[in-house]
Parts: C-alpha cells; sequence; structure tokens
C-alpha cells in the first residue's frame, strides 16, 4: 500500500509517548523490510514464521487456558508481578460500604463484577445463547452527535459526540440491590443464504439490536448504538509496542494506489498522556494504550474509579441522581476504587498475556490456504507481521518480529457491517482491522467460533462472508474461488 500522503505531517505530530523507544538504524530498517517482505515461494514457512510474537510465543496448549499463560520470555522476576495482575483480573468486585475495603466500589451500574467475566479465559465474549441466556460478555455503546466544534482542534476529522444524556455512553444491564439496570439487550437475527462455487451454500445471521425494559427513561432520539463483544486478550504489549511510523506507512486514506483499500489511523485524544495518539485497541482503535483501555473498561464496565477516570460512579450520568449519590469505594487510603499500582499490575498482565505458536505452518494444505490469502487480497489489511520498537525497558516487547496479521488501521467495511455509530475518527462504516493470530483457538478457549464485534459470525467463512465496501473484492474472490482454494483459505486461518 502507499505511504499516507495525505496528511504528511502526522508522522512527525504522532508519538509512541507511551514507550521507551531507541530509534533504529538504517541497517535495522532493512533487516525489518526483509524480513516482513511478501514471500515468493509458499512452498514452504517463511523463516520464523511459527513464533507468532517472536520471543514471547508460548507453546500451544490443548486446553482452555491456551490464552492464560505469560509471555513466553518474562525474566523469573516479573512472573510474579504477572500473577498479581492476573489476580485483580480475576476479582469479583462488591458494592459499597464493605468490610472487603481492597474490593469495593462495584457500580451501582455494572456490565460485570470482574475483568475476566466478560474476557472468560482471556479469549472472547459470546452472544447470549437464547432469551434465557445474560448477554455478560456483550454490551451496546450509545451516543449522540455533538456540536460540530465539539471535537479536538488537534485531531483533523475528528467526528464530535456526546454520551446519552439518560445512559452515558454504554448501557449497563446489571445493577445492585435496589437501583434498576439500564436495560436488557435483545437480539433477534435472520438468517441470510449464500450461494458459493460449485454448489455450496452459507448462512449468514443478520441481527437486529434493541435495548428493551429501559430503566431510566427514553433514549435519546437522535441516540446511536453500536453492540460489543468482548475480544481476545492475547499479544496486546506487542501491538502496543508497533511503531507508529510502520502502521502509518500502511495508510492509504484517499487510495492513491488504486487497489481499492484506503486504510486511515483512529486518532485519539489520549487521557493518560494529554495528546493525540493512534488508536490501537478496541473495534474502533478508539484507545491507544493499554492502560488506557484498562481503566476505561473498569470505569464503564464495572463501575470502578482509578486515577485515569476518577469519577467513583462509573458510567452514571448527571439523570440518574440515585447512582451518583451512592455509597462508592473511593474515600479510603486507595484514593480510587482501584489505585495507580492496581492498574500498573493489570496493564502487565494484560500487555503480557502469550500468543500461542503456529500449528501445522508446513502443512501443504495450509501453505496453499496462505498462497490463496496473499492472492486474493487478505493482506491488504491483515498485514502479516511487524516488528516491534527497540525499548530501554519492556525487554519482552522489545525488536520482536510478530505474526498478528493486521495492519490495526480503519477501513471501511460496507453497509452489512456498518453500526452507524462514529468513535473519533472512525466512521459508522469503519472498522479496525482485527488481529488474526489465536484464531484457531478460539474453540478450544471459549468453546464457540464467534467472530466480528458483535459475534454474528458463527465461523471464520461467516466473518469472510460479512466483508464489504473496501474488502468487497476479496470477499467475491472468497465466493467464486474453487471448493478446495476455500477450504484452504479456512485450514491457514484456522492454524493461526
Amino acid at each position: 500500500m502507499a505511504t499516507l500522503v495525505a496528511t504528511p505531517s502526522l508522522s512527525a505530530e504522532l508519538q509512541d509517548s507511551h514507550l521507551k523507544v531507541i530509534p533504529r538504524t538504517d541497517a535495522e530498517r532493512a533487516r525489518i523490510s526483509a524480513v516482513t517482505s511478501v514471500p515468493d515461494d509458499f512452498r514452504q514457512p517463511q523463516k520464523f514464521e511459527e513464533l507468532s510474537a517472536g520471543a514471547a510465543t508460548v507453546r500451544a496448549r490443548n486446553k482452555a487456558d491456551a490464552f492464560s499463560q505469560s509471555s513466553g520470555n518474562l525474566e523469573f522476576e516479573q512472573e510474579l508481578d504477572f500473577k498479581v495482575g492476573n489476580g485483580l483480573f480475576k476479582k469479583i468486585w462488591v458494592s459499597s460500604p464493605s468490610s472487603t475495603l481492597a474490593s469495593d466500589g462495584l457500580g451501582p451500574l455494572y456490565n460485570a463484577r470482574s475483568c475476566q467475566r466478560c474476557h472468560i479465559k482471556d479469549g472472547r465474549g459470546h452472544t447470549p445463547n437464547g432469551p434465557d441466556d445474560n448477554a455478560i460478555s456483550m454490551f451496546l455503546r450509545v451516543s449522540i452527535p455533538g456540536n460540530v466544534d465539539g471535537g479536538y482542534a488537534e485531531i483533523e476529522d475528528y467526528i464530535a459526540t456526546l454520551p446519552d444524556p439518560n445512559y452515558g455512553g454504554q448501557m449497563q444491564d446489571f445493577a445492585l440491590a435496589g437501583y434498576p439496570a439500564e436495560y436488557r439487550l435483545d437480539i433477534t437475527y435472520q438468517e441470510v443464504p449464500v450461494e458459493l462455487s460449485e454448489g455450496e451454500t452459507a448462512s449468514l445471521r443478520r441481527p437486529t439490536y434493541k435495548a428493551a425494559d429501559l430503566g431510566y427513561g427514553p433514549l435519546h432520539p437522535q441516540a446511536m448504538l453500536s453492540p460489543r463483544m468482548a475480544p481476545q486478550m492475547i499479544g496486546l504489549g506487542l501491538l502496543e509496542a508497533i511503531p507508529v511510523e510502520d502502521l502509518l506507512s500502511k495508510a492509504d486514506p484517499d487510495d492513491l494506489d488504486g487497489d481499492g483499500i484506503s486504510g486511515r489511523p483512529n486518532i485519539v485524544w489520549s487521557v493518560e498522556f494529554g495528546e493525540p495518539m493512534i488508536g490501537r485497541f478496541g473495534h474502533k482503535a478508539g484507545m491507544p494504550t493499554v492502560m488506557e483501555q484498562s481503566a476505561a473498561a473498569f470505569a464503564g464496565d464495572i463501575g470502578i474509579s482509578s486515577p485515569l477516570f476518577p469519577d467513583p460512579h462509573g458510567d452514571c450520568t448527571e439523570a440518574q441522581i440515585k447512582c451518583v449519590a451512592a455509597p462508592h469505594g473511593d474515600r479510603d487510603v486507595r484514593v480510587f476504587e482501584i489505585d495507580q499500582q492496581g492498574m500498573d499490575l493489570v496493564a502487565f498482565y494484560s500487555r503480557n498475556l502469550g500468543v500461542p505458536g503456529r500449528r501445522d505452518a508446513d502443512d501443504p494444505q495450509v501453505l496453499r490456504g496462505k498462497e490463496v490469502f496473499h492472492t486474493s487480497g487478505c493482506v491488504a489489511c491483515h498485514t502479516p507481521a511487524h516488528v516491534t520498537h527497540r525499548m530501554e525497558d519492556r525487554a519482552e516487547h522489545s525488536f520482536q518480529l510478530i505474526w498478528p496479521y493486521t495492519d490495526l488501521l480503519l477501513h471501511d467495511m460496507g453497509d452489512g457491517l456498518a453500526d452507524n455509530r462514529p468513535e473519533a475518527r472512525a466512521t459508522g462504516r469503519e472498522w479496525r482491522t482485527a488481529p488474526l493470530w489465536g484464531i484457531g483457538m478460539t474453540e478450544r478457549v471459549s468453546g464457540h467460533t464467534q467472530f466480528l464485534h458483535d459475534g454474528r459470525a458463527r465461523n471464520p467463512l461467516e466473518a469472510i462472508l460479512w466483508h464489504g465496501g473496501e474488502a468487497q473484492s476479496s470477499r467475491d474472490t472468497v465466493v467464486t474461488m474453487p471448493k478446495a482454494d476455500r477450504d484452504a483459505l479456512i485450514r491457514f486461518l484456522e492454524s493461526l
């Protein structure tokens, strides 16, 4: 793809302020270019391809805890921080006041009582299995249009939005005793058949979402709702360490190379650093760092305050008077319901969940599927390999050749996947390219194979068939290709 030409100042303005970077030498740049180049021979795996996360790669366990291992290159002394962070990630929060002062502050409105209850086994969430199942790892984000001048002057094309005046920025479907929950997530599906080559057919489930049983009055007439399913947690520290200049080099917002792909970065305002940064995390790349993503989840999902998001009532709005005035857990030695030391440990844990190594990378069908993946144009967005920054600290993430299969950029995915809700620079049709590493182990970890931002796809093929917009050509190629090639493509994805 072409270099980002339309906004040449971006690479100079955007910094990796969250990292202590050692600048690359020209010799290193040449090595990186060679090792991440497109292969010209698909008869054998590329060198180091089986090490999905470089030296941080872990063994692919045949168990549900396959995503719960620490990075393969952590120092022995760091394992304690990882385990304590894991304990905080799993911790069940309780309401205030409570005798367990280190764990009180839940809600009063919330989506889950711990991080682990959404990211089960550090894997993906799941869609509700019928009307009697809860939506604990899935919720609706909500916003209304903002003022034209309500964005950030430093961020070009920023789309201003505001929280819903009654319901805030996301809908919480659980509440403490004595408080009504905000809503119940109601999902219905319509099956849509898709004809494939050689007489094969597939069926896509088209969802309709409703915020039912509203507990705090009507939604704003202009409320924009967008479903979100909890993503897997592996490899986040490595994604955080990819140089911003490398991500921008993949962008082509005006499609100057004419390939139909016009990826662009989401640029967000960092609460942590007080400056514009490139978004890396979340389905629309709305968060710049693991720390900020984690703190925002504590606030929005569990109702827990932290130094970055200090409101003890979480996402409660001024209209929810009883919620704002409720007892909270922030008036003790911690100051916040989770203090900075706790946040550091949770962020360390989240950065260092190991990526399992590739399986069957040398299998002939897998190699054929890899070739199909390249020739079908999938790599235009799902960039196979990156090399992380060399850093003064964080040795476990420093100068690693990784294979996440993402450019972390925004792409127009068409009407079928559009949520029609903007987020920072992302329009209602744009989504961040999802990393593909670990996709073949989803069923092992999560007990299902549900993909995309809302889990509507029940397997990798359905996920491909939902692609539209910039990916329409690649999707159509998959529909019409020989069945043997389509099977090989899926087999390749399952090896990641």
